[in-house]
């Protein structure tokens, strides 16, 4: 049933109970005329007590003053309780109080009209019937909106929810996307590298151009591989993917990024300090990411003459990753709008650090970041 009939359906059986309990009145010759007509004058009205709860109890106390001025005594005036209950269910407390005020003053003329000895005991019985239906009444309501509430607070928290979650989605979302470029630019710029090698070689040094072909398809499959570990967090195939089988690329694999680089063409000279091995994996990534798109960099703009130099140097108090090479060309990747640092720096800032990236003075460019380390006793990794 449609919330909005409910009340009418419970006005209905209000009003139905109250002529249940005066039937045996409503015959001429048991309460006249006028007793009929009382209790149904009282019935009626609670047929609108929900829509309108004040304006039918002011009614019903109006049917009861008409009944106190006649001087018939029937049974409707229950009504006068039932209409009490509404307005304490459904009204403000200023409005709760007049209407008790009214019933209280009904009380005292019914007890000066018909009750005319035990007045003490009349009074208290009377009074308690209606401070039960006002009692009643208010903690309905109190419980009405406590429900009220509870659903509201349960809508909201649903929708902080699913926001978090969108959120959270678009976090990954964004890492992923930043992951596939880093490994997308960095294995393609490399195999086209090896393959434009070997095309220059391929009638002169048909060993060397094999070599390179070789590198170039090993390549593409460990860039494949990447990529579809990458995809399989998108698929989420129920957590039964193994993490040990392939693990996030960190400082021990920049060997194998150097020598891959250097089958490519381009000399490297790399130095790292033994504490950078046993970083956080989180700070690894982060290192290995940055100088696998410097290097990336660098193959792409700093020409066919160029080197470059590569220092991972970690300290107690933070780690500082360096790619520097001696191009005479600064292409636009290397820029501030190249999406390759605008990843660095959404990396670094990961963990409060920075990134500085520009042309050397000598020649060249350079890109240096620095990570500050978590101190003694912390977790290593960010919030």
């Amino acid at each position: 049933m449609p919330r909005s009939l409910r009340p009418r359906r419970w006005d209905a059986i209000s009003a139905a109970v109250v002529l249940l309990l005066v039937l045996p009145e409503l015959t001429p010759r048991h309460g006249g005329a006028a007793g009929v007509a009382l209790d149904l004058a009282f019935a009626i009205p609670l047929l609108w007590r929900s829509r309108w709860p004040f304006p039918v109890f002011l009614l019903t106390a109006a049917i009861a003053f008409v009944q106190w001025l006649v001087g018939v005594r029937v049974l409707g005036d229950l009504a006068l309780l039932i209409a009490m209950y509404t307005v304490a269910s459904r009204e403000e407390p200023a409005t709760v109080l007049t209407a008790a005020g009214i019933l209280e003053l009904g009380v005292i003329l019914a007890l000066a009209r018909w009750f005319h000895g035990a007045h003490v005991r009349t009074f208290v019985g009377l009074t308690g019937l209606a401070a039960a239906a006002a009692i009643l009444g208010r903690n309905i309501r109190n419980r009405r909106r406590l429900l009220v509430s509870l659903q509201e607070r349960a809508d909201r928290l649903e929708l902080e929810r699913d926001q978090q979650g969108r959120l959270a989605a678009a976090a990954e979302r964004t890492r992923i996307a930043r992951e596939l470029h880093d490994v997308v630019a960095h294995n393609l710029t490399v195999m086209i590298a090896l393959a434009d090698g070997a095309t220059y070689a391929l009638r002169d040094a048909p060993d060397e151009a094999q070599a390179a072909l070789e590198t170039a398809s090993s390549t593409g499959r460990r860039a494949l591989a990447e990529m579809r570990r990458l995809l399989g967090v998108l698929r989420d195939e129920g957590g039964d993917a193994d993490p040990d089988r392939d693990p996030q690329p960190g400082v021990a694999r920049i060997d194998g990024l150097i020598e891959q680089v250097r089958a490519a063409g381009l000399p490297v000279s790399y130095r790292v300090s033994p504490a950078a091995r046993t970083l956080p994996d989180g700070v690894q990534l982060a290192l290995y990411r940055i100088v696998q798109e410097s290097l990336t960099n660098t193959l792409k703009h700093a020409g066919p003459s160029a080197a470059a130099e590569v220092e991972v140097i970690a300290t107690e108090q933070a780690v500082r990753v360096q790619v520097a090479d001696t191009g005479a060309v600064a292409g636009p990747a290397n820029g501030d709008g190249g999406s390759g640092l605008k990843g660095m720096r959404e990396r670094v800032a990961v963990y409060s650090g920075e990134v500085q990236a520009g042309p050397r003075p000598g020649g060249g460019w350079v890109v240096s970041a620095q990570l500050p380390l978590p101190t003694p006793g912390a977790d290593g990794e960010p919030a």
